[in-house]
């Protein structure tokens, strides 16, 4: 790969994951405070991820791979998506909000896929290569991040209070433009199938792969990650307005130090996987979320901040341990035939209706701790996900049997 084309990538995952670092973070502290959102209607808002995961096979399952070119679907999803953004901007309500923020994520989730298929395209060796472009997508969404909290004040007390958090839209919306008008010089990704190939529902949704599940102890990790997701949903829907709630400063910036980590524990994967194995590992990620929640029930902004500074740090255990060591036992077992339809299988279960349940049950929790003067019970908010990750944690040591299933070369995956 030439510099040229490594610039350009990288520039291409640093704007991806900058835009969805600049609004996805701060999105519940935004319908609370600008919007006056309840639980439920935050629930409904974060669940356009959800839709838009499922949904997403089908744009790269029926068009991007068989009719155009990835990188100019890529550009016109985004240009597309930077006048949705503006809309979410302007909107004064969360009836006006929500089919703007549905329509952006069904055509965002698709570009997730897109970015990575424009990069391993130019990739002789996407194992040694991959990483070093898809690091720039992490930078990014500290960046995004970085940039909320310390260069434009949106969400300090004072910026909260003027509502200014409805501007990470805008920024969002200008860097989605960006973007799309620099994919059209992107290197070319043609499509992979035939447009005359019959197309089958199987294929795009990964179906094929669901005879995995006759392995007991696929089924296990197979149920697991769909659990595991009711705890993730809560991080996502509340750390922003908890930590925004509780007086911390600059929350978006801090929040970013999770980005960080998920970076730093993505390299220790390997030494994970050959020195404790599979089942040792994803253990250690689910114990992992049990923790921070707790950390985060009894943590506070004063004296006992650094309870809450360890809690947004585990996110790279929590995250990395569990689904990306999932994605690479997913590879292992599934072997060369089900490689494809299994990742996809696993992502609709996890992205989609696992974390479609754990909105909607965050959100309900959400409201049921709400105090009579509007504030919430922060303390009872975490330690119910903090028990669901416990029992996950418990019914997989219990009912998974660890096996030699993941061999040298899947570990390069990491």
């Amino acid at each position: 790969m030439n510099v040229n084309t490594r610039i350009k990538l990288s520039l291409m995952m640093f704007l991806e994951f900058f835009i969805w670092g600049s609004w996805f973070v701060t999105l519940g502290t935004f319908l609370e405070k600008n919007l006056s959102a309840t639980g439920s209607q935050t629930a409904a808002v974060f669940s356009t991820q959800s839709w838009g995961a499922i949904i997403a096979p089908f744009i790269i399952g029926l068009v991007a791979d068989r009719f155009f070119n990835a990188e100019r679907i890529l550009g016109v999803l985004h240009i597309i998506g930077a006048v949705l953004m503006y809309q979410m901007y302007t909107a004064t309500n969360v009836d006006a909000f929500y089919p703007y923020v549905l329509g952006y994520m069904i055509l965002f989730m698709p570009t997730l896929a897109l970015v990575n298929s424009v990069a391993f395209n130019q990739m002789k060796d996407a194992e040694k290569e991959f990483s070093n472009i898809r690091f720039w997508g992490t930078i990014g969404w500290i960046v995004a991040g970085l940039f909320i909290s310390y260069l434009f004040l949106w969400d300090s007390a004072e910026g909260l209070s003027s509502g200014l958090l409805k501007n990470t839209f805008a920024m969002a919306g200008i860097a989605s433009l960006i973007l799309g008008l620099f994919s059209f010089v992107l290197p070319k990704t043609p499509p992979k199938v035939s447009k005359d190939e019959k197309v089958k529902l199987s294929d795009i949704l990964g179906l094929d792969a669901l005879s995995l599940l006759k392995d007991k102890n696929f089924a296990v990790f197979f149920i697991s990650a769909i659990l595991i997701c009711i705890p993730l949903a809560f991080y996502y829907q509340n750390a922003h307005p908890f930590l925004s709630s509780i007086g911390v400063a600059g929350p978006t910036g801090k929040m970013a130090i999770g980005q960080a980590s998920e970076a730093l524990f993505l390299l220790m994967i390997p030494v994970f996987f050959k020195r404790f194995g599979f089942k040792i590992t994803i253990l250690v990620g689910m114990l992992a979320w049990a923790v921070r929640y707790a950390l985060f029930a009894y943590g506070n902004a004063g004296e006992l901040s650094f309870m809450l500074i360890i809690g947004i740090a585990l996110h790279g255990v929590c995250y990395d341990f569990f689904f990306v060591s999932g994605q690479i036992y997913t590879n292992s077992r599934a072997g060369d035939r089900y490689k494809s339809a299994a990742q996809g299988l696993i992502t609709l279960a996890t992205y989609g209706v696992g974390m479609l349940i754990g909105f909607e049950v965050a959100g309900m929790i959400t409201d049921s701790y709400k105090l009579a003067d509007g504030s919430v019970d922060w303390k009872m908010v975490w330690i119910i996900p903090a028990g669901i990750a416990l029992v996950v944690f418990l019914l997989f040591s219990v009912f998974f049997t660890d096996k030699k299933t993941t061999p040298e070369s899947q570990l390069n995956h990491a």
